[in-house]
Order: C-alpha cells, then structure tokens, then sequence
C-alpha cells in the first residue's frame, strides 16, 4: 500500500503549483493582448505610464478572478495527464486505493485554491474593477452605455416616488420630473417639473416650471407654481441612476446592504445586482465541479496523450463559457431569475460530472 500522506502533499503541491503557473503563462498574454488594442488610445491620450501600470495591475486581478475556473481546470487536466502518461495513476489505483480516495487530493488542493478565490473576489477584485472602470472613465472615454437613463422610477423613502422621464448624466439634468409623497395610500403632495438640474456649485436642486399640488387630511387642494425654484432634495442622482456596474465595485459587505436598499427602492437593476452576488459564491462551487470533471477525463492513457485530454478540456471550458455567458445576458435582457442563472452552469456540469466519475471508476 502507498503512504497515502505522501501522496496526498504530492497531488496537492503539484496541483496548486500547476495552477499557478497556468496564470504566470496566460495573464501576461491577456495583459499583451488588451494593452496591443489600447496602445493607440494611450498615446493619443498621453497617459501616464505610472496610471497604465496600475491599470495592468488591476487587470491581471480582475481577469484572474473571471477565468480563475478555467485555469483551473485546465491545470488539473494537464496534471492529471502527465501522471496518466507516466503510469503513475494505474499504480496507485493497482495499489488498492479507491478512486475516490484518489480523488481526495484534487479536491483539497480545489479548496485551498478556492479559498484564496473567494478572499480576492469578495475583496480584492471589487476594488480592481473600480479602479478599472475609472480608468477607462477618464483616459478611454468609453462610449458604452453605463447607466439606465431613460423611464426611471424609484421608491426612496417608506411613502415618497421620483420619476424621470429622461436623464442625462453628462449635464446632470432630468426631464418630467415627478416626485410624489404617500402616507398610506393616500396622496399628501405632488411635486412636478418640466426638468430638474444638480447645481454643483450651489449644491442644490433647480427645477423649472415647478408645480406643486398638496392634500390635507380633509381633502382640501393646495396648488404652488413657479417659473423656476432652487431647492434640496432628500435623494442624488446616483440614487436613481446608479452605474450598472456599481455592484461588480463593492466588496461581500458592502454589496448585500446595496442590494438590501436596492430591494427597498424597487431598483430596475436588482437582477443584475443579485447576479453579481450570486456568480460570486457559484465560482467557487464550479471549481469543486471542474475539478472532479478533470480528474475523470484525463486519469487514463488515450491514443493523442496530453494533447487531446487538453483538446477536450479546452472545449468544456468554452462550453461552460457560453452557458454562463448566456444565462447573464438572458438576466441583463429580460427578468431571468439572478440564482438561477448563476447556478443553472454549475447543475449541467455537476451533473455530467457524476455521470463521468462513474464511468471513470469503471
């Protein structure tokens, strides 16, 4: 019988230490790659190289943490191909240790690595894609749509409704602005305007053609208007257009209160947010799933050796791609459930992980 102990430290180092160099090898390519479409807009912009270096370092964090599944996967296939290709795999199994014995390593070292995962992206990462997102903000100049600006509505209190037709964030200026007041369900005031502006330097609100309609507890009608009126507001503009992005930027805390006031508010976004949240525990599961798929498929010599145990592993992992990346458009596009468009990837391989480990025990 093998020392069980020794074998279980060499699986784990060699597996970790795979990994880590699957990301030494392709995060620098990604890195080549990203700044070759970029070069261009970094001179002509005149960016400085200290602000690109730290655009990079974010990078490698935030594109690490994306794909971390995949290289995993990848590291495990070419690993357990080399100790198939060597013979190493039928000794030990000829041994007498189980398959499932064997496959304790894998899982322990897919822990460590996950654990290390799940520390970056609820903490790390965020940070880095705020970073990121201020960076293209200031030098890229990205013309993509980052903000919903049109038909926004807003609950911002336990009684009180904003409503804007239109909002431009470039100007700070919303158009048909509406901002009702509820106690119960009985209207108390209706403040409307055919446009509300952010006054930076007077930090205040100007609306114009301000009309006002308010309501005593006997039904009596009150009516104000004014051509234009300066005025505070008890919300910002961010509160009813927040960035798209904003919940890819905070960290496990800070992102459940988001959500939490998201929810209260009647956010149009909050599958989007939920997705975020959600996809953040769902990585660390497909680790587990990739991991064990892994070790099935690339355990036993085939005709093509590692070449086609990669092969085959490179196409899983583009599978696995397109199923994430179709479940969170379907989210973004329509009200697919957030949950289950983070987990729905990981039930299809965790199922055809169980019906590969059986064939493979075989």
């Amino acid at each position: 019988m093998l020392n069980t102990r020794i074998l279980d430290r060499y699986i784990i180092y060699k597996y970790i230490v795979t990994f880590l160099t699957m990301l030494f090898l392709f995060i620098p390519i990604s890195v080549l790659v990203d700044l070759s479409q970029k070069i261009d807009n970094f001179n002509q912009k005149e960016v400085p190289t200290l602000d690109i270096l730290w655009y990079y370092y974010n990078f490698v964090w935030h594109f690490g943490f994306i794909l971390f599944p995949i290289f995993l996967f990848l590291s495990v296939i070419w690993f357990t191909s080399k100790l198939s290709s060597n013979s190493e795999v039928i000794a030990i199994l000829g041994s007498g240790i189980s398959f499932y014995r064997y496959l304790r390593p894998f899982l322990v070292a897919a822990s460590i690595i996950s654990i290390g995962a799940f520390v970056a992206g609820q903490f790390i990462v965020p940070n880095a894609s705020k970073n990121i997102k201020e960076f293209e903000f200031e030098f890229l100049k990205s013309s993509k749509k980052d903000r919903q600006t049109q038909l926004l509505f807003k609950q911002i209190g336990d009684g009180d409704y904003v409503y804007l037709s239109q909002f431009n964030p470039t100007r700070q200026l919303g158009y048909n602005f509406s901002y009702e007041s509820f106690e119960g369900n009985v209207l108390t005031s209706k403040i409307s305007a055919r446009n509300i502006r952010w006054i930076e330097e007077d930090t205040l609100y100007r609306l114009t053609d301000y009309f006002k309609r308010s309501f005593d507890p006997s039904g009596a009608e009150t009516i104000e208007s004014k051509p234009r009126l300066d005025t505070i507001m008890p919300f910002t503009f961010e509160d009813l257009s927040p960035l798209e992005y904003t919940a890819q930027t905070l960290n496990l805390f800070e992102l459940n209160d988001f959500i939490a006031k998201e929810k209260e508010s009647g956010s149009p976004l909050i599958n989007s947010h939920l997705l975020v949240r959600n996809k953040r525990w769902s990585i660390m599961i497909a680790a587990f799933i990739l991991t064990i798929i892994g070790v099935a498929v690339s355990s036993f010599k085939r005709r093509g050796g590692i070449g086609m145990n990669l092969a085959l592993g490179v196409v899983l992992a583009f599978i696995y791609i397109f199923f994430d990346k179709i479940f969170e458009v379907m989210v973004e596009k329509s009200n697919y459930t957030a949950a289950l468009a983070a987990w729905f990837p990981n039930v299809i391989f965790g199922i055809l992980s169980i019906v590969i480990l059986r064939y493979a025990k075989r």
